[in-house]
């Protein structure tokens, strides 16, 4: 079920054992080498540029037209768009890297063939 990767991916946790931290320190991207709860090899999780490609994709989606209703509504300078949508974006992007990295290496493991898994 799709739910289960949904709140593992939320929670940074190994996609076995859903208790170990899936990341090496609070504010790092980079995926441990093993689980230390239950011991599975997360060297085989490569989530590659995935969860990047979508964030743009999402972030585009959503932040130009927000942007152009803002234009519409208050007509404000150039230099407030900038800071003001360079800030969201970047907020978003950073608050939401990790969990979208985690839920496509729990994708991963459920859909895929782990040696040792």
């Amino acid at each position: 079920m799709l739910k289960n990767q949904i709140v593992l991916g939320l929670r940074c946790k190994c996609p076995r054992c859903g208790q170990g931290d899936l990341y090496e320190s609070r504010w790092s991207l980079a995926v441990r080498r093993t689980c230390p709860d239950c011991g599975l090899d997360l060297t085989q999780a490569d989530s590659a540029d995935g969860p990047a490609v979508f964030l743009i994709f999402v972030l585009g989606a959503s932040l130009v037209p927000l942007a152009l209703i803002f234009e519409t509504v208050f007509a404000p300078p150039l230099w407030v768009h900038a800071v003001l949508w360079g800030a969201v974006a970047l907020g978003f992007t950073i608050g939401s890297l990790r969990p979208l990295k985690a839920f496509v290496v729990a994708l991963q493991y459920k859909h895929r063939p782990w040696d040792g898994a």
